[in-house]
């Protein structure tokens, strides 16, 4: 008979689930940027195990950005398979920017946001996130420390990014660099993203998709 840990619980079947992998679920994702957030997506999916790619979606809208959460509702209700639903966008000058995240918030929509842009996310890789205050010194930055990083020329279109990123950088540590500046703007008081530069959520998306994945996470702690 196995021998029962204080839980209750045999030994054989705790370590039976932590050699389970996670079930990653279907991701819907929804951004209004052509390149950028698109071509990061991708390449944060195509780094999967190859079966697993189905699993997430990306949606490229062009409308406007203030019918964005409308729009990923629509998508999902098309698509009910797939229960997790963000939409990604930067603040850059979207005058409502809180307004679209509260939205989406109720409607149960994950939202992965960044202020000022995407690249003080992509900044986070190189060990740091900078105190840009507009997306136009926010790129121009981020391009500099890149080019620096990688010997790469950066570019909005830069198909590859991910994997650029992850060769050269270190995604977890990002993951840590974001969760604690989000952390330290909410200490500060600050109520909203718009109050919230430099920052981003979208570690929050990235953390989870990879930790649902991962073949080494051990889904309970040892006693």
């Amino acid at each position: 008979m196995p021998r029962n840990n204080r839980d209750g619980s045999s030994r054989k079947s705790r370590d039976s689930l932590r050699r389970r992998e996670p079930d990653l679920g279907y991701y819907l994702i929804v951004t209004d940027a052509e390149h950028t957030e698109e071509n990061y997506v991708l390449g944060l999916r195509d780094s999967l195990p190859e079966e697993l790619h189905g699993r997430i979606v990306i949606k490229t809208e062009q409308s406007r950005l203030d019918k964005i959460v409308s729009r990923a509702k629509t998508l999902a209700s098309f698509n009910p398979q797939y229960a997790e639903t963000w939409i990604v966008f930067d603040r850059d000058r979207v005058v409502n920017f809180d307004q679209i995240i509260s939205q989406a918030e109720k409607e149960e929509i994950n939202v992965g946001w960044s202020n000022p842009c995407l690249e003080i996310w992509f900044d986070a890789y190189f060990e740091t996130m900078h105190h840009y205050n507009d997306s136009v010194s926010c790129c121009r930055g981020f391009a500099r420390t890149f080019e620096r990083k990688t010997m790469h020329r950066y570019e909005k279109n830069t198909r590859d990014i991910y994997s650029l990123l992850t060769q050269f950088g270190d995604e977890e540590n990002a993951v840590r660099i974001a969760e604690n500046r989000y952390q330290q703007h909410l200490r500060e008081g600050k109520q909203f993203p718009s109050e919230m530069c430099p920052c981003t959520t979208v570690y929050q998306l990235v953390g989870e998709i990879k930790s649902r994945t991962s073949k080494n996470q051990n889904i309970f702690s040892e006693s």
